[in-house]
């Protein structure tokens, strides 16, 4: 069997720490380098030769910089022999998996070529945002569930009494489901409009029963916070006793935290899969015993 190293990339230097200690992996020493103009470098002198190399880069904003690091290092890495494998947590462009508007591109599908052209083997990442843009992919791709992690969190610090569980949408309502089964709590499922021109988010009202009861509003990502929003002031104006915003990937984008809490979100949390203070559930874990039935 090959031997197994990880090298975080700099948008996941800790998790990419945690998964290797969780392997018993060796750490492989790269240098990534940004140039004043903003062109990226990657270099590498240790031998990987017939050796497996798991990198660990999230692709969050800057969404191309940490993207075009992620496919230097892999171009470089296959080069010299290694067998390489992307673990990319967070994989930007997965919104990006069909032709929504007549003349737009599939992006994700382009990303899944540039992947494979740079000699990555293999992608894993995390809770993708649509199963289906796994089928882009001619390499194995496979996406892990964050979600018993996030439970785990939920019933350790929230303490909430008969929380009600919501879907801002029916996109996200299989993955709210199984968090909601998890955490023993009742569901429900939010009905969003997206103008695809604009961007502009509308929950459409329904009549919930939330009156006195904690919600927990989950989503896999949450980028300006605006679908979040929408459902947050929708169920406190029905009476809810508080909300409780939890997610896989937050992106939280120019002000959407404060607007977040302006509507009267109370928590608001994400796992590691980004980096930042509101990334406080590891996906580590799961990624690792992922990773540990891999056979080359």
């Amino acid at each position: 069997m090959a031997e197994k190293l990880v090298l975080p990339g700099p948008a996941s230097e800790a998790l990419g720490k945690a998964v290797a200690e969780k392997l018993g992996a060796s750490l492989l020493k790269g240098e990534y380098r940004v140039f004043p103009d903003g062109e990226s470098k990657f270099t590498c002198d240790e031998q990987v030769s017939g050796k497996s190399v798991f990198i660990v880069q999230s692709t969050y904003p800057p969404v191309d910089q940490h993207m075009f690091q992620l496919l230097l290092a892999a171009h470089r890495l296959s080069q010299e022999g290694a067998r390489v494998a992307a673990v990319v947590p967070y994989l930007a462009y997965a919104r990006q998996d069909k032709e929504f508007l007549p003349g737009e591109g599939v992006t994700l599908g382009m990303v899944a070529h540039l992947m494979r052209s740079a000699g990555i083997r293999r992608l894993v990442t995390v809770d993708i945002h649509s199963a289906e843009g796994l089928s882009l992919f001619s390499i194995p791709a496979y996406s892990v569930s964050a979600v018993p992690a996030l439970v785990k969190y939920a019933q350790k610090h929230l303490k909430l009494d008969k929380p009600v569980v919501i879907s801002p949408d029916l996109g996200a309502s299989k993955r709210t489901e199984a968090f909601a089964r998890l955490f023993e709590a009742e569901y429900l499922v939010l009905t969003k409009s997206r103008d695809r021109t604009t961007g502009e988010v509308k929950v459409k009202d329904a009549k919930l029963d939330v009156k006195g009861r904690p919600v927990v509003i989950f989503d896999d990502i949450v980028s300006t916070g605006g679908t979040m929003r929408a459902a947050a002031e929708m169920v406190l104006k029905q009476g809810a006793a508080s909300v409780s915003a939890l997610c896989v990937h937050g992106l939280f984008v120019g002000d959407a935290l404060q607007r977040l809490e302006k509507a009267g979100v109370s928590t608001v949390v994400g796992t590691n899969t980004v980096e930042g203070e509101r990334g406080v559930v590891d996906v580590s874990e799961p990624i690792a015993s992922h990773l540990r039935t891999i056979e080359e």
